[in-house]
């Protein structure tokens, strides 16, 4: 089925050296898994991945790339293993994304997300292979103003949290990394902000489709903190396809698309966490659910949407799927996780040719 993908964005990753920071995570993994496909040699650098149902696990990706662990923060170790493997495209996913963990520890989060970030961009202004790096962040590195209208590329960044506050000043490094070091060099350097992303393999604690699917894997109540909070959703293909479309013109057209990007849903589909619950009950209702106005629970956003007009029109990406469908795809990948215990990646891969079909 790989032979499926070898043409998409005109070919430019097969038989490239293409390096994954956080492999091992929600996101790492399925973009691993695309460029596989897509006949690049991958190369993961990350920290283990969080126990037997990591996508990574389940999808035997250990086996089938080039499999470093390693720590973001180690920046001569990250330096000598960018040097050893030469890699011609990076996409740093690596880093820690809760925002209520950066509460628990803001220090491991700051470290991780800020000095990450100058770590990477340091190994690459060392290692003349590299043509394009993309440093994936958030849309939470905005600051927030609780306004209706989406976010563009050029509004103030900002955050009250840890981890947003860390996802702004990864934005700004980038920024002044490509301003002081790369404006003469062969390296285009471009940052990714993607909302909420959805799809089977994350596990994570404290985020809201995990979650049900534990409540119900575990027959109990599935507890909601903050039912009235918009975020922009998205299935986790949609963001990813639009890292890889950027990729792809950062390798044919260098720097005239080395800059922020915005990937998210369009506006015209806003969607409430309760709004989320109520559509994956109809696709298993026996999911039970109690909501809960929390006063007490650390600062998050309540309304937070993106602006996808730049990508939409410079990078004739857009958005693949509607909510139903978003949701279909997510409980498609959960329920394989829960009803198969062996290897899934020819499912994975299927997952993926459907989605490209959309």
């Amino acid at each position: 089925m790989e032979l499926a993908f070898k043409n998409q964005f005109k070919g430019v990753y097969q038989g490239k050296r293409v390096l994954v920071t956080g492999h091992t995570g929600f996101k790492g993994s399925w973009l691993s898994i695309w460029l596989k496909a897509l006949g690049a040699e991958v190369y993961g650098f990350a920290l283990e991945a969080d126990g037997p149902n990591a996508n990574f696990n389940r999808c035997g990706l250990a086996q089938r790339m080039h499999h470093t662990l390693g720590d973001i923060r180690n920046q001569s170790l990250l330096q000598d293993f960018v040097s050893e493997i030469k890699p011609h495209f990076i996409f740093h996913l690596a880093a820690q994304p809760l925002v209520l963990e950066s509460y628990n520890n803001p220090h491991y989060n700051f470290e991780t997300n800020v000095m990450g970030t100058v770590n990477i961009l340091e190994a690459v202004k060392n290692c003349p292979s590299v043509e394009f790096l993309i440093n994936v962040t958030t849309d939470k590195c905005y600051q927030n103003k609780e306004w209706l209208w989406g976010y563009r590329e050029s509004e103030a960044l900002g955050g009250e949290d840890p981890y947003s506050a860390s996802k702004a000043c990864s934005e700004i490094i980038t920024h002044a990394y490509r301003q002081s070091f790369f404006k003469q060099h062969a390296c285009s350097i471009a940052s990714a902000r993607a909302g909420n992303v959805i799809g089977g393999g994350d596990w994570a604690e404290n985020r809201i489709i995990p979650d049900a699917f534990r409540a119900l894997q575990m027959q109990k109540t599935l507890q909601i903190r903050n039912p009235n909070a918009i975020r922009p959703w998205q299935f986790v293909l949609e963001p990813l396809m639009g890292y890889l479309t950027l990729g792809m013109h950062l390798a044919l057209e260098g720097s005239a698309f080395a800059e922020a990007w915005n990937f998210g849903p369009l506006s015209s589909e806003p969607y409430s966490v309760k709004q989320i619950i109520e559509l994956l009950q109809n696709q298993i209702p026996h999911l039970k659910v109690e909501f809960h106005h929390s006063h007490s629970a650390p600062h998050e956003a309540a309304l937070l949407q993106l602006d996808v007009s730049k990508a939409l029109h410079r990078l004739a990406w857009k958005p693949r799927l509607n909510m139903k469908q978003t949701l279909e795809f997510t409980t498609r990948g959960y329920l394989q996780e829960l009803k198969h215990s062996g290897d899934l990646y020819t499912l994975r891969l299927q997952h993926l040719h459907d989605y490209c079909s959309c």
